[in-house]
C-alpha cells in the first residue's frame, strides 16, 4: 500500500467520525430520543421528555464531552461502580503507553526508517511511496542504527512494566477500599454448593441433606440455605407478564387519546380492541398459567443449592476447605450476586460441566478455523495482483488510483470489521452453556476466548497468510517461530494501520451515535405508536465480553508495532483518547450495571499485556537476526524473561487480592457490622435473597378474586 491509499483511508474515517459526532450533537437533544441517548438517566427519572420548541437543538455543539469529562474517578465509582472505573483505566493506562511509544517510534524511530535505502531510495514521491519504507523493514541490513530500536524495546518494555505495576497496584487498593466501603450483600455471606449427594437411598430430600450437614460441620456460622430448581418453562412466561404489566402501567399513566387498535401483526391488522382492557386480560391469562407452572414444577429441585452464613468470615471457611471426602461431592464456590445468578442454564452437576467446557473448546476451535476463509478473502482484496488475476475484466477499473486507494486502503479492514460483529454474541452463547451460575462468569469467560480468537484471527492470520508454508513451518520447526514473524509482520503494517482507522474510530464514532437502537426506536414508534411502547424498553449494560478484546486488540497491536512501524501509533492514541472521553459519555447516560465483580476485569487486562510484551521479544530476536545483526538478536534473548519474571511477582503480589478477600478485610468487615442495627434486619432478608425469581408469587393482574391466589409459596429456606 502506499501512502495516498492510507490517507484516503484516513479521510474517508476522519469524515465518518465527524458526521456521527455532528449527527449525535443534535440528535441527543431532541426529547424523542432521550430513551435512546440516555436510557439510563430516563429510566431513573433525572431527565424528561420536553415537548417544547428550541432552536438549540438544531445546532451541533460539544457540550457533551464537557460533561463527559468532568466527573472524577471517585464520582464514577459511586455512579457505576469499580469495574467501571477498571474499564476506564485500561484507556488511561493504553493512552499513557502510546504516548511514551509516539514519542519514541515518531521522533526517533520513524526518521531511522525513512531514511535507510534497503527498499528504495528514491524519496522524491512522497504520496506514491509505499508504506513499508516507513518500517524497519527499509533499515539496512547490518546497520548500526538497528541498535537504537534494540535500545528502545528494552525501554518501552520497562515504561510498560512500571505502568502496569502502577496500576495493578493502584486497583488493587481500590478494590480493598470499595469493599470497605460497601453496605452488607448477600454474597458476601453466601457460598454455592454443587454436588449434593444424591437423597434416594435415605429416602430425604436434597433441602434436608443440606441443612443435615452445614448443621453438624458449621453449627456456630451456618444461617440459611435455598435450593435450586428448575424453572426454565416459568421463566419466559414471567418475563412476558413483567413486559406486559409495563406497558400497562405507562398506558394508564399518560393521557393517551388512543385508547384502541387493532390486535393483529404491528397493530395494522384484526378487530379492534381496547388496550387497557385487552391488556388486562392477557395479564391475567399469563399470571394464571405462571401459577400453574410453579405448582407443577414445585418440586424439582437439582443437587444444588445457595447456603448463607452468619459472618462472612464463616463463609469464606466453607468456600476454602473441602466439604467431604468425595472431591466431586460437596462442590464449593463463591456465589454471586442475587442479580447476576443465571438461572436459565443451570449445570449443577460436576461431570456435566467438565463435558460442556469439552464441548466449548472444540466448538471454538472450529469457529477459529472457519473464519480464516473471511481472513483469506480480505487478505485477496489487499492484493491488487491477486485481483487482477482473479477478476480480468475489472483490470482497466483496479487501474484507476482512486479505486485502487479505496479498494487496498478502505475495503478490507471494514470487511472484516463486519465478520467480526457475529462472532461476541456466538461467544457468549458457548459460555453461557459451561455452567456459570453468574452473568460475569459468563462475560468473563466470553472475554478471554474472544480476545484469543482475535488475536489468532485478525492478528496471527492475517500476518500469516500470505503463504501456506507459514503455518506448516510453525508447527512443525517451532524454532523458526521468530524469523517467520520477522519477515512476515512488516509487510502487514499497512493492513493493521488502516484496521486501526476502521475498526477503531469509526467503530468508536458509532458506538455513540447508537445507530441500531435509534433506528428500532423510530420504527417502533412509526408501527406501535408512541404510547404503546414508550416504556417497554430495558436500560443497556455495557458489553465487556466484545469490548474489552477490541482494546486490548489495538494494545496488541501497537506494542508488537512499536518498533517495526511505528507509523501506527499516532492512530492509536488517537483511538485510546476518543474511547476515553466517548465511553465515559456512555457510562454516565446510557450503560446501567448488571453485576459488579470489584474489578476482576484488569487480571485479563494485565495477563493480555505481558503477554503482548512477550511477543514483541520474540519478533525482535527474529527481525535482528534477519538483519544481520546477531548481537542484538542475543542480548534481546533476556528480555522476555525479565518480563515473565515481573508478571511472576505481580501474580504472588496483586493476583490473590482479586481472587478472595483476605482474613483481615473479612474480621474487620465482620467487627464493623456487630455493631449495626440493621445487621439482624439484613440477616433475616438473607434466607430469601436466592429465591429464583420465576418460583415468587406473582400479582400484576386487577382481579382479586381466587384465581390470583399465589399456588407456591417461597420454598426451603
Amino acid at each position: 500500500m502506499i501512502l495516498s491509499a492510507l490517507l484516503t483511508s484516513v479521510g474517508i474515517n476522519l469524515g465518518l467520525c465527524f458526521l456521527f459526532f455532528t449527527l449525535y450533537s443534535i440528535l441527543r437533544k431532541q426529547p424523542i430520543n432521550v430513551p435512546v441517548y440516555s436510557p439510563r438517566l430516563f429510566a431513573e427519572r433525572k431527565t424528561q421528555q420536553q415537548n417544547y420548541f428550541n432552536l438549540e437543538r438544531l445546532l451541533p455543539s460539544p457540550g457533551w464531552v464537557k460533561r463527559a469529562w468532568q466527573p472524577s474517578e471517585d464520582e464514577l465509582l459511586s455512579i457505576s461502580g469499580l469495574d467501571v472505573v477498571v474499564f476506564m483505566r485500561m484507556f488511561v493506562f493504553c493512552a499513557r503507553v502510546f504516548t511514551v511509544a509516539s514519542i519514541i517510534g515518531v521522533c526517533v524511530l520513524l526518521p531511522i526508517n525513512f531514511l535507510g535505502n534497503q527498499l528504495t531510495d528514491d524519496i522524491s514521491n512522497l504520496p506514491t511511496k509505499s508504506l513499508e519504507s516507513f518500517s524497519i523493514s527499509n533499515v539496512n541490513d547490518g546497520s548500526n542504527r538497528l541498535w537504537i530500536h534494540f535500545c528502545a524495546a528494552y525501554v518501552f518494555t520497562g515504561v510498560v512494566c512500571y505502568l502496569l505495576y502502577y496500576e495493578y497496584n493502584h486497583i488493587a487498593l481500590k478494590r480493598i477500599a470499595y469493599f470497605y466501603s460497601s453496605k452488607p450483600q448477600p454474597h458476601q455471606f453466601t457460598i454455592l454448593v454443587r454436588g449434593i449427594p444424591n437423597p434416594a437411598p435415605s429416602g430425604r430430600t436434597f433441602s434436608q441433606i443440606v441443612e443435615n450437614f452445614f448443621t453438624e460441620y458449621h453449627p456456630s456460622t451456618y444461617l440459611s440455605h435455598t435450593v435450586v430448581r428448575r424453572t426454565n418453562k416459568i421463566r419466559s412466561l414471567v418475563n412476558d407478564a413483567e413486559k406486559l404489566y409495563r406497558r400497562l402501567g405507562h398506558l394508564k399513566s399518560v393521557n393517551s387519546h388512543q385508547t384502541s387498535k387493532r390486535d393483529g401483526c404491528l397493530g395494522l391488522f384484526g378487530r379492534k380492541v381496547d388496550l387497557v382492557d385487552h391488556y388486562e386480560k392477557k395479564l391475567e391469562d399469563i399470571e394464571h398459567n405462571v401459577r400453574l407452572e410453579q405448582s407443577s414444577f414445585a418440586g424439582e429441585e437439582v443437587p444444588a443449592a445457595f447456603v448463607s452464613f452468619k459472618s462472612r468470615f464463616g463463609a469464606a471457611i466453607a468456600l476454602h476447605i473441602q466439604q467431604g471426602t468425595n472431591p466431586t461431592e460437596w462442590v464449593t464456590e463463591k456465589a454471586p450476586e442475587p442479580k447476576d445468578v443465571y438461572w436459565p442454564f443451570f449445570s449443577a452437576s460436576f461431570i456435566r460441566k467438565w463435558i460442556c467446557k469439552i464441548a466449548a473448546v472444540v466448538v471454538c476451535i472450529a469457529l477459529t478455523i472457519l473464519f480464516l476463509i473471511p481472513v483469506v478473502l480480505v487478505q485477496g482484496l489487499a492484493n491488487l495482483d491477486q485481483l487482477e488475476t482473479y477478476l480480468p475484466f475489472l483490470k482497466g477499473v483496479l487501474r484507476l488510483t482512486f479505486v485502487s486507494n479505496l479498494i487496498t486502503g478502505y475495503l478490507p479492514s471494514l470487511i472484516l470489521q463486519m465478520f467480526l460483529y457475529v462472532v461476541p454474541p456466538i461467544m457468549k452463547a458457548i459460555s453461557s452453556m459451561e455452567g456459570y451460575i453468574s452473568h460475569s462468569q459468563i462475560e468473563k469467560s466470553a472475554c478471554t476466548k474472544l480476545l484469543w480468537f482475535t488475536v489468532w484471527n485478525i492478528f496471527f492470520a492475517n500476518a500469516l497468510s500470505g503463504s501456506a508454508l507459514y503455518l506448516v513451518n510453525v508447527l512443525l520447526e517451532p524454532k523458526k517461530i521468530p524469523s517467520l514473524l520477522a519477515a512476515a509482520l512488516p509487510a502487514q503494517a499497512t493492513f493493521f494501520i488502516t484496521y486501526v482507522v476502521t475498526s477503531g474510530w469509526t467503530s468508536l464514532s458509532s458506538e455513540i451515535l447508537r445507530l441500531i437502537p435509534l433506528l428500532c426506536s423510530y420504527f417502533t414508534r412509526l408501527f406501535a405508536g408512541k404510547d404503546d411502547n414508550a416504556d417497554d424498553f430495558e436500560v443497556p449494560c455495557m458489553p465487556y465480553h466484545s469490548e474489552i478484546p477490541r482494546v486490548l486488540f489495538f494494545a496488541l497491536l501497537g506494542v508488537t508495532y512499536f518498533f517495526l512501524a511505528p507509523l501506527i501509533l499516532p492512530f492509536l492514541l488517537v483511538y485510546y483518547c476518543l474511547g476515553y472521553i466517548i465511553y465515559r459519555n456512555q457510562f454516565l447516560n446510557v450503560y446501567a450495571p448488571k453485576f459488579e465483580t470489584g474489578g476482576k476485569f484488569w487480571p485479563i487486562v494485565h495477563n493480555s499485556t505481558i503477554f503482548f510484551l512477550v511477543l514483541m521479544h520474540i519478533i525482535a530476536i527474529g527481525i535482528f537476526g534477519l538483519k544481520k545483526l546477531p548481537l542484538a538478536s542475543s542480548l534481546t534473548v533476556p528480555l522476555p524473561f525479565l518480563t515473565l519474571l515481573f508478571n511472576e511477582y505481580c501474580r504472588k503480589r496483586f493476583l490473590p487480592i482479586f481472587k478472595a478477600y483476605p482474613t483481615e478485610c473479612l474480621i474487620k468487615k465482620d467487627r464493623e457490622n456487630q455493631n449495626d442495627p440493621t445487621m439482624n434486619e439484613f440477616l433475616e432478608k438473607l434466607s430469601t435473597a436466592y429465591q429464583d425469581p420465576a418460583l415468587m408469587p406473582v400479582q400484576y393482574s386487577r382481579s382479586d378474586d381466587g384465581r390470583s391466589t399465589p399456588l407456591l409459596q417461597p420454598l426451603d429456606v
